[in-house]
């Protein structure tokens, strides 16, 4: 499914989707902490990891299906909750729920989205996951739960790496607001862009709903008032808590530490998912490629490892799969679509990660996902590959 010509890669949406937003908007998605060191190498990371494909495979019928908590995936990939994404396009989370159930993929639900997770849930009958955090007020994380289960959620994904928001140096220099509200700073940036602020001038006024009547309804009172109730002071005995209070598949996300991934299996977390946020958090920290090897590991095979962080090709999956992953969570390569075209685009960048494996998986060799196994990569660490093509 092609949107627009010319748009056949996932960096060619990202593009796309500069072309379509205010740049703080756009700066707001694509940036990361401080110097984003992190955002960099989540990326990169996988060009030090090479295929090595097989001779005289048969590999005529690719089957890129992956089985997880009684769900069918079409192919080893998730949506990673990504808050807020209602500003990129109209009903925005509904949009990515429907795609996600058209390309038979799970998407994880943030709690931070524009619509309810009710609202959420009711767009599509696919299983979805709904991100939770340990709030300082356990009873509102109770509540959470309660309603994920009256609304259908089939798992819950508790995040471990936001106990108080990164420091984003974008934001700060474009006094980026979650609000429509226009200032003399933005009036020039929405000129620009006014094809954005006319499909948005049309969506109901944007508000947290998960969160509606704990706050005022202006957006940037109840995103202050989200930040506030964050727990900096949570430990492992808080996540047996919250294992003891949802009886359904718990992931622990936010792992690069191979401890933490075997003490989440030790206290009952049912998959851990790598994860440093998308670099959002703390810059310099661990990719997540690069912690997937001593994770996969320590887990042992006693649960499933989930990658999220950095996939914009097919052969990252196919990567990632390789060495360990049973599936990829992907963030900002779905809100490009979803800026350029709501549910459509969000497909259409499904579809082109999952061409892309399939064609990669079809060279190689590989006809299951269980025939890629560490065998099927080397690492050539970028600096090594530089010398030798400058000598040769």
């Amino acid at each position: 499914m092609a949107i627009q010509k010319g748009l056949i890669t996932v960096m060619d949406y990202r593009a796309a989707a500069q072309r379509t937003l205010p740049r703080m908007l756009y700066d707001f998605v694509v940036g990361g902490a401080l110097d984003e060191q992190t955002v960099y190498r989540n990326r990169e990371g996988f060009g030090d990891w090479w295929l090595r494909g097989r001779s005289f495979r048969s590999s005529a019928h690719v089957s890129l299906r992956r089985e997880l908590f009684g769900s069918t995936l079409s192919f080893p990939l998730m949506l990673a909750p990504t808050g807020a994404s209602g500003l990129l396009w109209p009903f925005g989370e509904a949009e990515t729920a429907r795609a996600a159930a058209a390309k038979g993929v799970i998407m994880q639900v943030s709690a931070g989205s524009l619509q309810s997770m009710e609202d959420i849930a009711a767009a599509s009958d696919a299983d979805k996951w709904l991100q939770l955090f340990l709030y300082r007020d356990r009873g509102l994380t109770l509540e959470f739960l309660d309603r994920a289960r009256v609304a259908g959620y089939r798992a819950i994904c508790v995040t471990t790496d936001a106990p108080v928001h990164g420091r984003r140096d974008r934001d700060t220099r474009n006094g980026f607001s979650i609000d429509r509200k226009l200032t003399p700073a933005t009036l020039i940036d929405v000129a620009w862009h006014y094809r954005w602020w006319l499909r948005m001038a049309r969506a109901p006024r944007f508000a947290m709903q998960n969160f509606a009547g704990r706050s005022t309804g202006n957006m940037v009172d109840m995103a202050s008032y989200i930040a506030s109730v964050l727990d900096p002071d949570v430990t492992w005995d808080d996540f047996s808590w919250l294992r003891e209070q949802w009886k359904g598949p718990l992931i622990v996300k936010g792992v690069l530490d191979p401890g933490d991934a075997r003490q989440a299996v030790e206290r009952g977390a049912d998959a851990v998912q790598i994860s440093n946020h998308g670099g959002r958090q703390l810059d310099g920290t661990l990719a997540s490629i690069d912690a997937l090897p001593a994770v996969v590991d320590a887990v042992d095979g006693h649960v499933p490892v989930l990658l999220d962080g950095g996939i914009s090709r097919g052969t990252d999956i196919v990567k990632a799969v390789a060495l360990g992953a049973h599936a990829c969570v992907i963030g900002r390569a779905h809100l490009w679509g979803l800026a350029v075209a709501g549910a459509r685009g969000v497909e259409a960048v499904l579809d082109i990660l999952e061409q892309e494996m399939r064609n990669a998986m079809t060279i190689g060799g590989w006809k299951t996902l269980c025939e890629l196994d560490r065998a099927s990569v080397t690492r050539l660490p970028s600096t090594s590959l530089q010398g030798e093509l400058h000598d040769g």
